[in-house]
């Protein structure tokens, strides 16, 4: 356990961080698995529809530093292909 009021404030503002970072996580990573059941199934309009919901995840996740930019890139790109491989 911290002792000092420094130590305490900044236990406190990493657990408020890790709880905002998991949020973060948990939100791009469900909306790609979304996406991926949907381009299994063959839902074009329906993949087509969520792409933007996952681009803005995979954005909001980059510019916080939950994720890297170039892991964000390579996901979007990999979202994109999904969308073109659905017939």
């Amino acid at each position: 356990m911290p002792i000092t009021a420094s130590a305490k404030k900044a236990l406190r503002q990493s657990t408020r961080r890790k709880a905002q970072n998991l949020r973060s996580k948990n939100t791009y990573k469900n909306t790609l698995k979304e996406l991926k059941s949907l381009a299994a199934t063959g839902k074009k309009d329906e993949v087509k529809k969520l792409l933007p919901k996952v681009y803005k995840s995979l954005d909001k996740a980059a510019k916080t530093n939950v994720i890297s930019k170039n892991k964000s890139a390579r996901l979007k790109s990999f979202a994109a292909k999904l969308l073109q491989k659905t017939a």
